[in-house]
């Protein structure tokens, strides 16, 4: 039995294929839980990478405290809605960050389809993050 190994290639021909099957998308990325770039669609540069990180690192960490404030479980996803543009950002089961822009002409049904098809498959394209244990000390 063989098992599928995640690849900077692999990782990258996923992005580059969420953003060609979609008209006017514009970027893919994936980051770690730590918001560690994993990888990224054709034509990002090493500063729109930065940017886009920090970006979604920042959206990641509004997602999950809404999810703890409002009880109501884990966080899936977030879509922020611009003038001319949106931004999909999803967490895979494995806790790897998905970010997505699209234009405002773009079909919103389809994007959101290539996401969750993504995050569906992204054993095959990520490892698996193991959340920090916390131990907990008594005070005494």
């Amino acid at each position: 039995m063989t098992t599928a190994v995640a690849t900077a290639d692999n990782l990258g021909r996923a992005l580059d294929n969420i953003v060609d099957r979609v008209p006017g998308a514009q970027f893919a990325v994936v980051l770690s839980p730590d918001g560690l770039l994993l990888g990224a669609s054709r034509g990002i540069d090493d500063e729109l990478a930065s940017q886009l990180s920090s970006m979604v690192c920042g959206l990641q960490a509004l997602g999950l405290a809404a999810a703890r404030v409002c009880g109501d479980g884990e966080l899936h996803q977030v879509v922020v809605q611009m003038s001319r543009a949106f931004l999909f950002h999803a967490t895979t089961g494995n806790g790897a960050v998905l970010a997505v822009g699209i234009d405002g002409d773009a079909e919103v049904g389809d994007m959101a389809y290539e996401v969750a098809m993504f995050v569906a498959q992204a054993g095959d394209h990520l490892p698996v993050y193991l959340e920090p244990v916390v131990e907990r000390v008594a005070l005494r």
